[in-house]
């Protein structure tokens, strides 16, 4: 009788108990708003943003209340205006282009390769249409770095980084994030690190993280933060910057400071169950594998293949065994978004002329979920179900 996966694709690790205390600390307090502080009291939203700067090796960081709210600052803060084009991945998830159009700006998409990268042939061709990139690093894939800061600065394109997929990802021991002048993170429930919602964005730049702060609605409570820019960038900035609330709360960081501490052991566990499922993928005929840059330090919080070429009528057949089976896989190919999946031109806001080799990528990809909660076991026994419905499919030519 053929195995079944009985595990949840869904469910979570549980709070580490030094969160739980921490959380349980602020509730008994009550000072739940990051700047309701009693005299010397540092909050610990103040304190998260300090450890996420050390972390990454940012000068400055801002907890936000999700990380479509990081991006849509992160533009804000970057002088994105109305009417302005910004350059964005064609394969990523809707908050992205959604940041950017709610601003009354317009997403230009840029193509994806089959490493599940931009497409920096096109970023290239694409370069003179826009003055911001927000890239996405979409499911914890990284592409050269190194050659799309080249293009990006021969063009004069400020980079924004969308590491929603990468907190702890780095690429050539640069964290991922740290090339451009604004790096986002997401730390909603299926992230890296876990609140329910929230976010971060890091910088160098003190203007930007000024008018970050202001935006984020500090009112005029900037000094309360650790790991924000000195009090005379402020003044520059703060009559002209609105406030677009975000703030992330106490207890959010409360239960987030833990886990930061334990993101490079979570990391080390992530890739490890990554390469029991991609180990038994290998030569399964019809399958691709992802590959991944040489330089890249990923983080494998989430597995894609492709069945590059196959109708879809099959595709939906390997989907349709798979769930038969316990393994829930979610397919970009689809005409309507289902769930979280959506494809470029899923935005009718946003104008997405065809892109045919954009296209012929998105309907092969397959994507599914890598949470902690697995063992390697799990994750063996959901390659080898893989390996058998997806061979099943193939031979029926």
């Amino acid at each position: 009788m053929d195995e079944r996966f009985t595990g949840s694709f869904t469910q979570q690790e549980p709070i580490p108990e030094a969160g739980i205390e921490a959380a349980l600390a602020v509730l008994r307090h009550g000072r739940l708003h990051r700047y309701n502080v009693t005299p010397g009291e540092l909050s610990e939203t103040a304190l998260l943003e300090q450890e996420f700067a050390a972390l990454t090796g940012a000068r400055h960081a801002l907890a936000v209340a999700s990380g479509g709210y990081a991006l849509g600052c992160a533009l804000r803060a970057a002088g994105v205006a109305a009417g302005d084009r910004v350059l964005t991945n064609a394969f990523t998830l809707a908050p992205v282009p959604g940041a950017i159009a709610a601003l009354g700006a317009e997403p230009v998409y840029v193509g994806v390769t089959p490493a599940l990268t931009i497409d920096l042939d096109d970023l290239a061709a694409k370069a003179g249409s826009a003055r911001v990139l927000l890239l996405s690093h979409m499911r914890g894939h990284i592409c050269d770095m190194d050659r799309l800061m080249r293009i990006c600065d021969a063009a004069g394109i400020a980079v924004i980084e969308d590491c929603a997929h990468t907190m702890g990802a780095a690429w050539k021991g640069v964290p991922s994030g740290r090339h451009g002048i604004i790096g986002c993170y997401s730390t909603q429930t299926y992230k890296h690190v876990n609140s329910g919602e929230g976010g971060f964005l890091v910088t160098d730049d003190p203007e930007i993280a000024a008018r970050a702060v202001i935006l984020s609605g500090s009112y005029m409570l900037y000094e309360r933060h650790l790991a924000a820019p000195a009090p005379e960038v402020f003044e520059r900035v703060k009559y002209v910057t609105p406030n677009v609330s975000g703030r992330m709360d106490n207890l959010r960081a409360a239960i987030l400071r833990p886990q930061l501490r334990a993101l490079p052991d979570q990391v080390a566990r992530w890739n490890a169950r990554y390469a029991v499922v991609e180990d038994a993928l290998r030569d399964v005929p019809g399958l691709a594998l992802v590959p991944r840059e040489p330089g890249a330090a990923p983080v494998g919080s989430s597995f894609q293949f492709l069945l590059l070429d196959w109708a879809a009528e099959r595709v939906r057949e390997v989907l349709a065994r798979c769930a038969a089976r316990g393994v829930e896989l979610k397919w970009f190919g689809s005409e309507e978004p289902v769930g979280f999946t959506s494809r470029y031109d899923s935005w009718r806001y946003a104008p997405a002329p065809p892109m045919p080799a954009t296209d012929r990528v998105l309907a092969a990809i397959l994507d599914m979920r890598l949470p902690l909660t697995f063992s390697p076991e799990d994750c063996a026994q959901i390659g080898r179900i893989l390996r058998a419905e997806v061979s099943a499919v193939w031979q029926q030519g």
